[in-house]
């Protein structure tokens, strides 16, 4: 008696028995990636996955140097702006007493109308870093946003 290959049984431990009575039966390789038999072939590899990225990754990319350079000319502007007009203001009443006693408007020393100028100065430089901010900065910043929300969704 043979099996489906024409190997005979295998004996048994007691000469003339054998350890099963019918054919051999074969049962499907285990799932888990493990051979049954020692001479089958790997199974093939998995195809690669498709390369996707057709923009550098976004700490490389030119963009998010552009968001940097126009973050950093905004905050530069708008320092200069209330901070040059304030350090103008004590540099003349230091070195220039004589301009910051003569009286202006209605009999205001040139110090006083420098001093109430202060606010509006500072309110304007406000207005314009957030001016420049959702013209410049806030369109870059969505832009790189979306690009990485795009690349998390796309990646393993």
């Amino acid at each position: 008696m043979s099996d489906l290959h024409g190997v005979p049984p295998h004996p048994g431990p007691h000469p003339g028995t054998t350890p099963h009575s019918g054919p051999a039966s074969y049962s499907n390789p285990p799932s888990d990636g493990r051979l049954t038999f020692p001479w089958q072939p790997p199974p093939p590899p998995a195809p690669p996955r498709p390369h996707r990225r057709a923009t550098p990754p976004p700490g490389q990319h030119s963009d998010l140097r552009l968001l940097r350079t126009a973050y950093r000319r905004l905050r530069r502007v708008a320092t200069l702006t209330a901070l040059g007009y304030f350090t103008l203001f004590l540099v003349l009443s230091a070195y220039a007493p004589s301009l910051m006693t003569r009286t202006w408007l209605g009999g205001m020393s040139a110090g006083l109308l420098l001093m109430f100028w202060q606010l509006p100065v500072t309110c304007l430089a406000l207005l314009v870093y957030e001016a420049y901010a959702r013209g410049r900065v806030d369109p870059l910043a969505r832009r790189l946003r979306r690009q990485a929300a795009a690349e998390a969704e796309d990646a393993p």
